[in-house]
Protein backbone atom coordinates (compact mmCIF):
# COMPACT_ATOMS: atom_id res chain seq x y z
CA UNK A 1 0.00 0.00 0.00
CA UNK A 2 2.71 2.49 1.39
CA UNK A 3 6.27 2.04 0.26
CA UNK A 4 9.12 4.49 0.84
CA UNK A 5 12.38 4.50 -1.07
CA UNK A 6 15.71 6.49 0.50
CA UNK A 7 13.08 9.57 1.16
CA UNK A 8 14.44 12.83 2.65
CA UNK A 9 12.11 15.95 3.95
CA UNK A 10 13.37 19.60 4.47
CA UNK A 11 11.59 22.33 5.52
CA UNK A 12 12.70 25.32 3.39
CA UNK A 13 16.45 25.65 3.29
CA UNK A 14 16.87 23.76 6.91
CA UNK A 15 18.74 20.70 7.73
CA UNK A 16 16.68 17.71 6.60
CA UNK A 17 14.09 16.50 9.64
CA UNK A 18 13.57 13.20 8.04
CA UNK A 19 16.61 11.46 6.57
CA UNK A 20 17.29 8.00 4.41
CA UNK A 21 13.61 6.55 5.04
CA UNK A 22 12.79 3.42 3.40
CA UNK A 23 10.00 0.80 4.75
CA UNK A 24 6.37 -0.68 3.58
CA UNK A 25 3.40 -0.52 5.10
CA UNK A 26 1.57 -3.96 3.66
CA UNK A 27 -2.67 -3.52 3.39
CA UNK A 28 -4.09 -4.29 6.59
CA UNK A 29 -1.66 -3.85 8.90
CA UNK A 30 -1.27 -1.94 11.24
CA UNK A 31 1.66 0.15 13.03
CA UNK A 32 2.20 2.66 15.95
CA UNK A 33 4.87 5.68 15.44
CA UNK A 34 7.35 6.61 18.21
CA UNK A 35 9.89 8.40 19.03
CA UNK A 36 11.05 11.20 21.36
CA UNK A 37 9.91 14.67 20.50
CA UNK A 38 11.32 16.24 17.47
CA UNK A 39 12.27 13.16 15.90
CA UNK A 40 10.10 13.76 12.74
CA UNK A 41 6.97 12.11 13.30
CA UNK A 42 4.70 14.34 12.56
CA UNK A 43 6.60 15.18 9.54
CA UNK A 44 6.17 11.72 8.63
CA UNK A 45 2.39 11.22 9.00
CA UNK A 46 2.53 14.83 6.61
CA UNK A 47 4.15 12.64 3.76
CA UNK A 48 1.68 9.93 4.57
CA UNK A 49 -1.17 12.27 3.66
CA UNK A 50 0.45 13.73 1.18
CA UNK A 51 0.31 17.28 2.76
CA UNK A 52 3.67 17.59 1.99
CA UNK A 53 5.80 16.15 -0.75
CA UNK A 54 8.99 14.61 0.05
CA UNK A 55 12.76 16.87 -0.81
CA UNK A 56 14.03 13.58 -2.05
CA UNK A 57 13.17 9.92 -2.58
CA UNK A 58 10.80 7.95 -3.88
CA UNK A 59 7.09 7.45 -2.52
CA UNK A 60 4.44 4.78 -3.64
CA UNK A 61 0.89 4.76 -2.49
CA UNK A 62 -1.79 2.66 -4.06
CA UNK A 63 0.41 1.74 -6.74
CA UNK A 64 1.16 5.17 -7.74
CA UNK A 65 4.32 7.65 -7.84
CA UNK A 66 2.88 10.38 -5.50
CA UNK A 67 5.82 12.37 -6.85
CA UNK A 68 5.10 12.74 -9.75
CA UNK A 69 1.09 12.98 -9.58
CA UNK A 70 -0.90 16.18 -11.15
CA UNK A 71 -2.31 17.47 -7.91
CA UNK A 72 -6.10 16.41 -8.73
CA UNK A 73 -4.71 12.81 -9.00
CA UNK A 74 -3.33 13.96 -5.52
CA UNK A 75 -6.43 14.84 -4.06
CA UNK A 76 -7.93 11.86 -5.49
CA UNK A 77 -5.17 9.70 -3.53
CA UNK A 78 -6.00 12.00 -0.37
CA UNK A 79 -9.35 10.91 -0.27
CA UNK A 80 -8.50 7.41 0.34
CA UNK A 81 -6.70 8.54 3.80
CA UNK A 82 -8.36 9.27 7.04
CA UNK A 83 -6.16 11.54 9.30
CA UNK A 84 -6.61 12.53 12.56
CA UNK A 85 -4.75 15.80 13.63
CA UNK A 86 -3.56 17.13 16.99
CA UNK A 87 -5.25 19.92 16.05
CA UNK A 88 -8.67 18.48 15.12
CA UNK A 89 -9.24 20.70 11.93
CA UNK A 90 -12.85 20.28 12.92
CA UNK A 91 -15.61 23.22 11.56
CA UNK A 92 -16.82 25.70 14.09
CA UNK A 93 -19.61 26.26 12.76
CA UNK A 94 -20.97 22.59 12.03
CA UNK A 95 -21.61 20.41 14.83
CA UNK A 96 -20.20 16.95 15.77
CA UNK A 97 -22.56 14.79 13.89
CA UNK A 98 -21.89 17.70 10.39
CA UNK A 99 -18.86 17.68 10.78
CA UNK A 100 -18.41 13.55 11.05
CA UNK A 101 -20.88 13.50 8.10
CA UNK A 102 -18.77 15.54 6.26
CA UNK A 103 -16.39 13.18 3.98
CA UNK A 104 -19.63 10.67 3.51
CA UNK A 105 -21.44 13.84 2.09
CA UNK A 106 -18.51 14.86 -0.40
CA UNK A 107 -18.46 11.30 -1.06
CA UNK A 108 -22.11 11.56 -1.94
CA UNK A 109 -23.67 8.75 0.61
CA UNK A 110 -27.11 8.95 1.30
CA UNK A 111 -28.38 11.67 3.84
CA UNK A 112 -30.17 8.29 5.02
CA UNK A 113 -27.37 6.35 5.48
CA UNK A 114 -26.07 9.58 6.75
CA UNK A 115 -28.45 9.79 9.78
CA UNK A 116 -28.09 6.21 10.47
CA UNK A 117 -24.51 5.91 10.59
CA UNK A 118 -23.17 9.19 12.15
CA UNK A 119 -25.15 9.07 15.28
CA UNK A 120 -24.22 5.08 16.05
CA UNK A 121 -20.48 5.85 15.60
CA UNK A 122 -20.53 9.22 17.99
CA UNK A 123 -22.39 7.16 20.60
CA UNK A 124 -20.02 4.69 20.40
CA UNK A 125 -17.21 6.93 21.20
CA UNK A 126 -19.35 8.79 24.23
CA UNK A 127 -21.00 11.33 22.57
CA UNK A 128 -24.03 10.49 21.85
CA UNK A 129 -25.73 13.31 23.92
CA UNK A 130 -23.33 15.54 21.89
CA UNK A 131 -24.75 15.63 18.17
CA UNK A 132 -25.43 19.00 17.96
CA UNK A 133 -23.04 20.99 19.55
CA UNK A 134 -20.21 22.64 17.83
CA UNK A 135 -16.59 22.36 18.65
CA UNK A 136 -16.42 26.04 20.28
CA UNK A 137 -18.95 24.62 23.36
CA UNK A 138 -16.69 20.54 23.31
CA UNK A 139 -13.78 20.47 25.94
CA UNK A 140 -10.81 19.39 24.20
CA UNK A 141 -11.41 15.35 24.61
CA UNK A 142 -14.39 15.71 22.78
CA UNK A 143 -13.01 17.62 19.90
CA UNK A 144 -10.97 14.59 19.75
CA UNK A 145 -13.02 12.26 19.92
CA UNK A 146 -14.93 14.25 16.89
CA UNK A 147 -12.39 14.38 14.89
CA UNK A 148 -11.30 10.55 15.02
CA UNK A 149 -15.02 9.53 14.70
CA UNK A 150 -14.95 11.79 11.36
CA UNK A 151 -11.68 10.04 10.28
CA UNK A 152 -13.01 6.49 10.57
CA UNK A 153 -16.52 7.33 9.47
CA UNK A 154 -15.61 6.47 6.10
CA UNK A 155 -13.59 3.59 6.54
CA UNK A 156 -10.57 4.99 4.65
CA UNK A 157 -7.71 2.79 2.73
CA UNK A 158 -5.28 4.44 5.09
CA UNK A 159 -5.77 5.72 8.49
CA UNK A 160 -3.70 8.50 10.22
CA UNK A 161 -4.20 8.96 13.45
CA UNK A 162 -1.67 12.10 15.69
CA UNK A 163 -1.65 11.16 19.45
CA UNK A 164 -5.37 10.34 19.11
CA UNK A 165 -5.24 9.71 22.44
CA UNK A 166 -3.57 12.64 24.00
CA UNK A 167 -6.76 14.68 25.30
CA UNK A 168 -8.94 11.61 26.88
CA UNK A 169 -8.21 9.26 30.11
CA UNK A 170 -6.63 5.65 29.72
CA UNK A 171 -10.14 4.53 29.84
CA UNK A 172 -11.54 5.95 26.50
CA UNK A 173 -8.06 6.18 25.16
CA UNK A 174 -8.02 2.05 25.59
CA UNK A 175 -11.65 1.91 23.62
CA UNK A 176 -10.34 4.66 20.81
CA UNK A 177 -7.87 1.81 19.90
CA UNK A 178 -10.08 -0.69 20.05
CA UNK A 179 -12.03 1.34 17.75
CA UNK A 180 -9.36 1.45 15.44
CA UNK A 181 -8.43 -2.46 15.57
CA UNK A 182 -12.13 -3.20 14.32
CA UNK A 183 -11.48 -0.60 11.39
CA UNK A 184 -8.09 -2.71 10.64
CA UNK A 185 -10.17 -5.87 11.15
CA UNK A 186 -11.99 -4.55 8.19
CA UNK A 187 -9.20 -3.89 6.15
CA UNK A 188 -7.86 0.13 6.81
CA UNK A 189 -4.12 0.30 6.72
CA UNK A 190 -3.49 1.75 10.45
CA UNK A 191 -0.43 3.62 11.61
CA UNK A 192 -1.05 5.74 15.30
CA UNK A 193 1.79 8.63 16.47
CA UNK A 194 2.10 8.26 20.20
CA UNK A 195 3.93 8.81 23.26
CA UNK A 196 1.71 6.25 25.60
CA UNK A 197 3.92 3.65 25.95
CA UNK A 198 1.15 1.73 27.92
CA UNK A 199 -0.74 1.46 24.95
CA UNK A 200 1.44 0.75 22.73
CA UNK A 201 2.80 -2.34 25.34
CA UNK A 202 -0.71 -3.51 25.69
CA UNK A 203 -1.70 -3.64 21.77
CA UNK A 204 1.08 -4.92 20.49
CA UNK A 205 1.32 -4.51 16.76
CA UNK A 206 4.47 -5.28 14.77
CA UNK A 207 6.33 -3.96 13.07
CA UNK A 208 6.30 -0.96 14.98
CA UNK A 209 7.96 2.59 13.39
CA UNK A 210 10.29 4.29 15.38
CA UNK A 211 11.90 7.34 14.64
CA UNK A 212 15.11 9.08 16.09
CA UNK A 213 16.62 12.04 15.12
CA UNK A 214 14.97 12.10 11.88
CA UNK A 215 15.69 8.01 10.85
CA UNK A 216 14.22 5.37 11.02
CA UNK A 217 15.74 2.95 13.87
CA UNK A 218 14.87 -0.13 16.15
CA UNK A 219 12.59 0.62 19.25
CA UNK A 220 14.01 0.17 22.47
CA UNK A 221 14.51 -2.96 24.14
CA UNK A 222 11.51 -4.17 25.06
CA UNK A 223 9.32 -1.90 22.68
Amino acid sequence: MVRFESVGLRYGQGAEVLQDLSFTLEPGSFHFLTGPSGAGKSSLLRLLYLGKLPTRGLISMFGKDVVHLKRDQLAALRRRVGVVFQDFHLLDHLSALDNVALPLRVAGVAESEIQKHVPELLAWVGLGDRLHAKPPVLSGGQKQRVAIARAVIGRPDLLLADEPTGNVDDTLGTRLLYLFEELNKLGSTVVIATHNEGLVARFRHHPRLHLEGGRMVPPPAGG
